[in-house]
């Protein structure tokens, strides 16, 4: 064989080699999913765990690829990327997804359910399932809820035992028209603020407090800077893992059942997760000299009431009750 035949060989040999590779590559549906969190985040957490769930269950056909801690942008700009099908997944709060799926208020509006169980009986029925998809004419596909807990107001200066104490107090709320309401019908003055700015924020004096779950304010060290967690618990907001239509459509019958099924899975083991990472929350800011405030709720609850009835004669009053109406 001379050296000519031989390097001719050498490279069909490798042209076939890559060429299989890619072959075997193009055989992997890989899904990209995008979001803010951070990785000890237990939200972040669900999502590895359905992530491992999808490659078991397609023996590695399929694959999810993670991309935390706002990597690829930030809420609205991952939303936007799975608008167009440029991103396959990603999880957001309810709050930014209002400015997309309107039906979406119904969440950041105060005491809508009555307790956790009156939540994931919500989340978890027809209303629950009809929200997820509300978004599909937006080309935005909700594939299910993950637990984000109660959302409730910590404070640097002095407790929030009443709503009279919200008087005069500059809260950070996220960037949502419902969100704003529910801060001023408290008698606080509700300031957007982007949540990586926040805790430079609180330092500075730009506002006196926020509102958020006990993980979040934990994970966040903005305990590090309020010395108030007062447990009224007026929102419970939780996180939508939302999937781009366009790709969703794009997957075989088989792939949708991979997927869903794994996700499906991660809702249970998330859940449990949650749980334990409030308790430890609670746990570790109390620790670290954080005053934990249990306050009566009835006068929470009545001070919303005309919030409540703003919404009369619409389609989110018309949730509100069936809301309320579920046992």
């Amino acid at each position: 064989m001379t050296r000519s035949t031989f390097i001719s060989i050498f490279l069909i040999v490798i042209g076939l080699l890559i060429f299989i590779g890619c072959q075997g590559e193009k055989s992997v549906q890989v899904l990209k999913l995008a979001h803010v969190l951070d990785i000890s985040h237990p939200v972040h957490k669900g999502m590895v765990y359905m992530a491992e769930k999808v490659s078991e269950k397609s023996a590695g056909k399929m694959r999810v690829d993670i991309y935390p801690s706002g990597q690829l942008g930030g809420e609205r700009d991952l939303i936007e990327l799975l608008q167009i099908g440029s991103l396959a997944m990603t999880k957001v709060s309810t709050a930014p997804l209002e400015a997309f799926v309107p039906e979406m208020k119904i969440f950041g509006i105060p005491y809508v359910f009555r307790d956790d169980g009156h939540r994931w009986r919500v989340l978890n029925g027809e209303i629950g399932e009809k929200l997820l998809l509300a978004g599909e004419k937006y080309f935005l596909r909700g594939m299910c809820y993950y637990d984000a807990g109660s959302r409730s107001f910590y404070t640097k200066n002095r407790p929030i035992n009443t709503p009279d104490d919200l008087n005069g107090l500059k809260i950070r709320v996220m960037k949502s028209i419902t969100s704003v309401e529910m801060v001023q019908s408290l008698g606080g003055s509700a300031t957007p603020i982007p949540w990586g700015e926040l805790y430079t924020a609180l330092q500075q004096g730009v506002v006196d407090g926020a509102e958020n779950n006990p993980p979040s304010f934990y994970l966040s060290r903005h305990y590090e800077v309020c010395q108030y967690y007062s447990l009224d618990e007026h929102t419970s907001i939780p996180d939508i893992l939302l999937m781009s239509t366009v790709v969703w459509e794009s997957l075989t019958k088989i792939e949708q059942q991979w997927l869903q099924e794994a996700i499906d899975e991660s809702v249970d083991y998330q859940r449990k997760l949650w749980r334990e990472s409030s308790n430890e929350a609670l746990m570790q800011v109390q620790e670290a000299g954080v005053q934990i405030i249990y306050p009566d709720k009835v006068p929470f609850r009545e001070a919303v009431q005309p919030m409540h009835e703003s919404y009369r004669g619409t389609s989110i009053y018309d949730l509100i009750t069936q809301i309320e109406n579920i046992e």
